[in-house]
């Protein structure tokens, strides 16, 4: 039965991942030319408040933002969108993909995990840090769970989208200015980081091309074995697309940087997937890069999909207010319809007064 079952996958991985037009809602349903978004990702907890939400919203809505992406369960979401609603504030139902710590159902399931190059599996091997539990996107039972997971959210009435998150393999090669906080040196692409080898996979590519990746001396040299590992992240995302579509639904996602990048540190070629919309996370400290690499990596976005870009900046690496305004500025510039703060929680009341005027200033200048 697996057996059958990853044959189905399998014939996903090679179906031509550049359709972007078949089976998308029209570009007209997605964000009009004309519009800039402000928007925030943030989380909902375990309980619902609804004094505290009243007053979430309520701040948001002083900070010009029109749209939040929330981690929470289907349950609480319904709760939090009449609220938004009175603000005219959308509702984004923020989702943890291929990531699933503590998950509860997957973690009786070993074998739905994530395997790296070394064998180790990431329910018991956690690369970096102990929240990184990674199921396997060549599993079909963890494929089913995950997809089930969206499928959830998308009966959430009044929900502008399902927003998935974690949707790669774990970091195969972290960002420079993440590697000393966990005192790691990757100057290539170590064992113990590189992800993609479980034995269904091995399995299968060894069917295909008669090699086992296992083996390779060299395996970041495989172009083969890099985009079937890609292959199966991009079936997957738009799998839950074509679902979401079928209902009406949209689809958006927090995606690496721009899909050359994402291609090369976390598997992700987003470039490929069917997507309402998409938020690259431009967190430029991580990268050791100025605020201009945010522009740079905004075009390139834009560039590559045919779907909106926002732009995801990080409040912490901006509390400059003038950084934060030209990160916001150089991100509409270079096309992206609006930027997303992780996040607009904690922000300073000078970082605060950037939004009000800058929502303010856009929006009027957009009239």
């Amino acid at each position: 039965m697996k057996r059958y079952l990853l044959l189905i996958i399998i014939n996903f991985l090679f179906i031509n991942c550049d359709s972007k037009k078949e089976g998308s809602i029209e570009l007209n349903n997605k964000i009009a030319d004309s519009d800039f978004t402000f928007s925030t990702w943030t989380g909902a907890g375990n309980t619902f408040n609804k004094k505290n939400w009243e007053k979430k919203i309520s701040y948001y809505d002083s900070l010009g933002i029109s749209e939040i992406l929330v981690g929470g369960s289907p349950e609480i979401l319904r709760k939090i969108i009449p609220i938004a609603d009175k603000k005219n504030i959308k509702v984004h139902g923020w989702m943890w993909t291929l990531n699933r710590p503590g998950d509860t159902i997957a973690n009786k399931n070993a074998d739905w995990y994530a395997v790296n190059r070394n064998g180790d599996n990431s329910l018991d091997y956690r690369a970096y840090v102990d929240y990184y539990q990674w199921l396997s996107p060549f599993h079909p039972e963890a494929r089913n769970h995950i997809i089930n997971n969206a499928k959830k959210l998308m009966e959430v009435k009044g929900l502008a989208s399902v927003h998935l998150d974690y949707v790669r393999f774990p970091d195969v090669i972290l960002g420079a200015d993440l590697q000393p906080k966990y005192n790691i040196v990757q100057k290539t692409e170590m064992p113990e980081y590189d992800y993609g080898y479980h034995p269904l996979a091995r399995e299968e590519f060894k069917r295909i091309f008669n090699k086992d990746p296992q083996d390779f001396e060299n395996p970041e040299l495989s172009t083969e074995w890099r985009q079937f590992r890609l292959n199966a992240i991009t079936t997957l995302v738009n799998e839950i697309i074509a679902i979401a579509h079928s209902k009406d639904k949209k689809v958006t996602a927090a995606v690496f940087p721009f899909p050359e990048m994402s291609r090369q540190m976390v598997r992700q070629a987003w470039n490929d997937w069917n997507l309402d919309q998409a938020y690259p996370m431009l967190y430029h400290n991580f990268y050791r890069e100025n605020i201009n690499w945010i522009g740079f990596a905004t075009k390139q976005g834009v560039n590559d999909v045919d779907f909106p870009i926002i732009s995801g900046l990080n409040s912490g690496a901006l509390r400059d207010p003038e950084d934060l305004k030209k990160a916001i500025l150089i991100s509409r510039k270079n096309g992206a319809k609006g930027i997303s703060i992780f996040t607009a929680d904690g922000l300073t009341k000078e970082q605060q007064a950037v939004f009000v005027e800058l929502s303010k200033s856009i929006k009027s200048e957009l009239k």
